[in-house]
C-alpha cells in the first residue's frame, strides 16, 4: 500500500549527497517488480520496466535527498558549527530535533547576539558534549544531520513529516513500478540524488537514459492556509500538473497528455503555476538536444520544514494519473 511505502521511506536517513540508504530501501521495496535496477556513478537509482514494442521511453524522476546541515567546526565547548545543505532557513531550524547518520541526536539552535539579525552564521547544533574532545568522539567535520523522523497523522487523510520533499514522490514512483504490469510505454524510474543543490543527479541520469519524454515527480507549494493564497493549489483537491516553475516551462505535449490521463482516470487534478522553485524536470528538459518534459506535483504545506504536510488523496490521484499515462499510445 502507498502509505506503507511512504512510511518506510520517511524513516530513512538520506541528506543531499548521502542518499545510498534510501536507494537500498527502494531496492528492497521493488524486488521482483522491475526488469532491471542499477546505481550510477552519481548514486542515482535507475529502475526499468519494459513496455511494448513501439512504445516511448518515459523517464520519471523523484529525488531521494533531504535538506540538512553539515558540520563545519567544533567549538571548545562542544557545540557544532554548521552550514546548510540545500534550502534550509534559519527559522525552520530553531530548536529542532536533528539526527546524524551515525545515530547521534542533537538540537539545532540559533542564538544571535542582542541587536543582530539571525543568520546562518548563528546556527549551531548541541549534541550534549561538554567539550571539543567529547564531541569529536561523536561527530566529525563533514558529517551531516537532518530533521529527525517524526510522522504525524493530521485528521483522516493528512500526514506531516520531515522529508516529505521528496520521499512522498519516491513512494509514488515506487508504487507506480510495483502496480504496473506490461505497460504500453517503457518506464524508467530514476530515484535521483542531489536535487536540493541544483538538480545534479537528474542531469546525469537523463543523459544516460536519453528518454523520449520526461516527467518530474515532486512536491509543490500550497495556497490554502491563512495569508498564503499562491500558488493556487490546495491540499486534498488532487495532484497538480505543472505548467511553469523557475526551472522549466512544461512542454505542452507532455503537460496535455498528463491532463488527458487525469480526465480518463476520472480523478481530481489541479493546474500548477509556480512562480519560484524548480524540479528535476528542469534538468531533464535540457538534456542532450532537449527532452519534452512535464511534472506531476503533490501539494505540500510547510515545504522545507520539519512538518511538511500532504494529503494521501492527492497521492492516490497522482498514482491514477501516472498509471493511465504510461499505458497510453503517446
Amino acid at each position: 500500500m502507498m502509505l506503507d511505502t511512504l512510511k518506510a521511506l520517511l524513516a530513512v536517513y538520506g541528506p543531499t549527497g548521502q542518499e545510498s540508504s534510501v536507494a537500498e530501501c527502494i531496492k528492497g521495496l521493488l524486488a521482483g517488480h522491475a526488469d532491471s535496477m542499477r546505481t550510477d556513478v552519481m548514486g542515482n537509482l535507475i529502475v526499468e520496466k519494459k513496455g511494448r514494442p513501439g512504445g516511448k521511453t518515459l523517464m520519471f524522476s523523484a529525488h531521494m535527498d533531504h535538506i540538512g546541515l553539515i558540520v563545519t567546526d567544533i567549538e571548545d565547548e562542544g557545540f557544532l558549527r554548521v552550514t546548510k545543505v540545500g534550502g534550509v532557513s534559519v527559522d525552520s531550524m530553531r530548536c529542532r530535533h536533528v539526527v546524524f547518520g551515525s545515530g547521534v541526536h542533537g538540537v539545532a539552535a540559533c542564538q544571535p547576539a542582542k541587536g543582530e539579525t539571525a543568520g546562518l552564521q548563528h546556527l549551531f547544533v548541541d549534541i550534549g558534549a561538554q567539550n571539543r574532545a567529547e564531541a569529536e568522539t561523536m561527530v566529525q567535520l563533514g558529517d551531516a544531520c537532518v530533521f529527525a523522523p517524526d510522522l504525524i497523522p493530521l485528521g483522516q487523510h493528512r500526514f506531516a513529516s520531515p522529508a516529505m520533499d521528496d520521499r512522498c514522490a519516491c513512494a509514488l514512483l515506487a508504487q507506480l513500478l510495483i502496480e504496473t504490469e506490461n505497460p504500453q510505454n517503457t518506464i524508467v524510474g530514476v530515484f535521483s540524488v542531489q536535487e536540493e543543490v541544483g538538480l545534479r543527479g537528474a542531469a546525469t541520469a537523463a543523459y544516460q537514459v536519453a528518454p523520449d519524454w520526461g516527467v518530474a515527480l515532486d512536491v509543490t507549494a500550497w495556497g490554502d492556509t491563512p495569508e498564503v493564497k499562491l500558488p493556487a493549489v490546495k491540499l486534498g483537491e488532487g495532484a497538480a500538473i505543472k505548467y511553469l516553475d523557475n526551472s522549466m516551462v512544461a512542454t505542452p505535449c507532455v503537460r496535455d497528455a498528463l491532463a488527458a490521463a487525469a480526465e480518463k482516470a476520472g480523478v481530481p487534478w489541479q493546474r500548477e503555476v509556480l512562480p519560484f522553485g524548480g524540479t528535476d524536470g528542469g534538468a531533464i528538459q535540457h538534456s542532450r538536444g532537449g527532452v519534452p518534459t512535464g511534472a506531476v506535483s503533490i501539494p505540500c504545506r510547510y515545504v522545507h520544514s520539519a512538518c511538511e504536510t500532504i494529503d494521501m488523496r492527492d497521492m492516490d490521484s497522482a498514482l491514477a494519473i501516472l498509471k493511465t499515462f504510461v499505458n497510453e499510445a503517446l
